[in-house]
């Protein structure tokens, strides 16, 4: 039905088609007779020796309108027009205009060649940003491009959805703007995007002007305050409504906000919608893990398993992460081993909540083994997390131990330690004595590109006074003192 009521869209506008198109309009027979031997040439001769027979045939370039016309004919042969296109733009022998950008769109969306659609629709409005076309009813680009596709439509047969590549070319674009204007456009004569791109729309509106707008967008594209009534009235056949997809954009734009009331009024506005997915439930338990109000997680949790919704490696890490950054490692542990039960895949993350869930409760022999875990599993930790073991270990005098942790994260991983993780090691070993390694992790350090601060000279005087070795010491005080007057 809504292809329906597009084709009438588009006959609506074909009075001005047919001055801007081709049909009849070259009157001229010499320019009827290249198309003609243009075409026959495309169609008729082998890939050998097409392309030099078209040089000689075009010796003066082609027309976009010439160019139009060809590929009409070319309409059942989608990759052949794609690739006089692209001879025509490499050779320089057409200066393509927004209808003969049209013609090979609409080609290759016919045709269902999406990828290639969107990269010429992409040149397109980056082609005409560059030219200043006196015909053109809009500044904007994109919202011309949408008026010669709509103009031209039926000439080509077209595919609806030729509308939804133009729309995540602006988004690709960061054209919000005339993608919202495309949009209303299609809707006021009862034709809407699909969902998907109506999704991709509100979360780039979502990003760029706030969770309000996105909102906002998002009940007008999906019409929630007008009556079926009066949609009727208005002329639209078909009502998209929004999917469980619509409502995780949303709610993760909401979550990344910290707005978690509204993340809460979305989660019910949903439920009376559509089903939630294990994506649904782990964007809510996030917010409620990163407030520590594990008992509402919890619940979500029961829910999520009496709806018969099977947790995913995200849900497992989110409780997992919510129950460890309360300290409460023994429930995080119980999640644990039913991840593993259920044979879900662990991750890096996974492995860093229990390092840290245990790093706030001080339990290094614990956080050691989950560690050794991860590494035997060739899991890449994060410099954080190796920040905590570096300091863990070095709190209980364990500092070989967190030097042999570093030693193996940077060969292994090739992995950066953090500044801090080197002042912790360089004050350990200035405080066992071991000075000579302490320099070398110090030159180490500043090829990394961090420079010794005063805590570190500090470290490394009390260590060289402990050795008894005050002429060193008084020397690293003079260094101390000239490094803080030149900064």
């Amino acid at each position: 039905m809504a292809i329906q009521v597009l084709k009438q869209f588009c006959q609506t506008l074909r009075p001005k088609a047919r001055a801007l198109l081709f049909s009849s309009s070259c009157s001229n027979h010499d320019s009827q007779s290249f198309v003609t031997n243009v075409v026959t040439i495309l169609i008729n001769h082998r890939s050998k020796s097409r392309w030099s027979n078209l040089r000689s045939a075009c010796p003066n370039g082609i027309d976009p309108l010439e160019f139009s016309q060809i590929t009409l004919h070319l309409k059942n042969k989608p990759q052949l027009a794609l690739r006089f296109f692209l001879w025509t733009k490499s050779k320089s022998l057409c200066h393509h205009n927004l209808a003969s950008y049209s013609a090979i769109i609409h080609l290759l969306a016919r045709g269902r060649l999406s990828s290639d659609a969107s990269h010429v629709i992409r040149t397109a409005i980056r082609d005409s940003d560059q030219t200043d076309d006196q015909n053109c009813r809009f500044a904007s680009p994109p919202l011309n491009l949408f008026e010669t596709l709509v103009k031209t439509y039926r000439d080509f047969g077209s595919a609806p959805f030729v509308f939804d590549l133009l729309i995540k070319a602006c988004l690709d674009s960061r054209k919000v703007d005339p993608s919202i204007e495309i949009v209303r456009m299609l809707l006021s004569r009862g034709i809407s995007p699909k969902v998907s791109t109506l999704n991709s729309l509100i979360t780039g509106v979502c990003r760029s002007r706030g969770v309000d707008e996105g909102y906002a967008i998002y009940r007008e594209f999906f019409r929630l305050d007008e009556e079926k009534g009066e949609i009727s009235r208005r002329g639209c056949s078909l009502r998209v409504t929004p999917n469980v997809h619509t409502y995780n954009e949303l709610m993760l734009c909401c979550y990344q906000d910290g707005l978690v009331e509204r993340m809460e009024e979305l989660w019910h506005e949903m439920r009376s919608n559509c089903k939630p997915n294990a994506y649904s439930y782990s964007v809510l338990m996030a917010a409620f893990c990163d407030e520590g109000r594990m008992g509402y997680a919890e619940k979500l949790w029961e829910e999520m398993r009496n709806e018969k919704i099977e947790p995913d490696v995200v849900s497992y890490n989110t409780i997992i992460g919510g129950f460890c950054k309360i300290g409460d490692v023994v429930r995080a542990e119980e999640f644990f081993r039913e991840m593993a039960l259920a044979s879900v895949e662990t991750t890096a993350s996974t492995y860093e909540h229990l390092v840290k869930g245990y790093f706030s409760v001080g339990d290094v022999d614990s956080a050691v083994l989950v560690y050794e875990d991860m590494s035997r599993r060739d899991l890449r930790p994060d410099a954080s997390t190796l920040d905590m073991m570096v300091r863990l270990l070095c709190d209980k005098g364990r500092v070989q131990e967190a030097l042999e942790f570093v030693r193996c994260a940077v060969s292994k991983y090739d992995l950066i330690p953090r500044e801090k993780s080197y002042e912790v090691l360089m004050k350990g070993l200035c405080f066992e004595g071991r000075m000579e390694e302490a320099l070398k992790l110090q030159a180490e350090m500043v090829g990394k590109g961090f420079q010794p601060k005063a805590e570190i000279y500090g470290a490394f005087v009390d260590g060289y006074i402990r050795q008894g070795n005050e002429e060193m010491a008084r020397a690293l005080r003079k260094e101390m003192l000239q490094n803080e007057m030149q900064s």
